[in-house]
């Protein structure tokens, strides 16, 4: 059994390789470099990124949230994505970093968070319910390669 001690704090470039590995556990591979970049990119009045890191100090998750904008509403925070080491799932380390992503909306003055999650991810989607989140509707992405 893992040791379920951890905190959260901001993700820092630093996290680009762990967040990497992180991501591939979910199908999502990304090098060290490309997250890098991203984590670059990332406007801090717009969005953030948080990671769980365990006593020894190995990112064990992460979590992304921004500012959702679009013409038919007001502006809310999503979340664009949230992974935690398979190792350490069920420990708490989900919550902590929901409440993290939370915490930055609310000091934003979001009432609202939203999140998407594949219909095949029930264990995740059992945390959300658990947290508070109502199902409001399902979906088709479509994805078509422009350049």
């Amino acid at each position: 059994m893992m040791d379920a001690t951890f905190k959260t704090r901001p993700a820092l470039a630093a996290d680009a390789a762990a967040i990497g590995e992180l991501s591939a556990q979910l199908g999502y591979p990304s090098t060290p470099q490309q997250v890098q970049t991203r984590l670059e990119r990332f406007n801090p009045d717009d969005e953030a990124a948080f990671v769980a890191e365990d006593q020894p100090g190995k990112v064990i998750g992460w979590i992304h949230v921004f500012t959702a904008r679009h013409l038919q509403s007001e502006p809310f925070a999503e979340l664009g994505g949230l992974v935690v080491d398979q190792d350490y799932r069920g420990k708490g380390v989900g919550t902590a970093l929901m409440n993290a992503a939370e915490d930055w909306a609310k000091r934003r003055g979001f009432t609202m968070l939203r999140l998407r999650s594949r219909s095949t991810r029930t264990d995740a989607h059992r945390l959300y319910d658990r947290q508070g989140y109502s199902r409001v509707k399902s979906q088709i992405v479509f994805d078509k390669k422009i350049g």
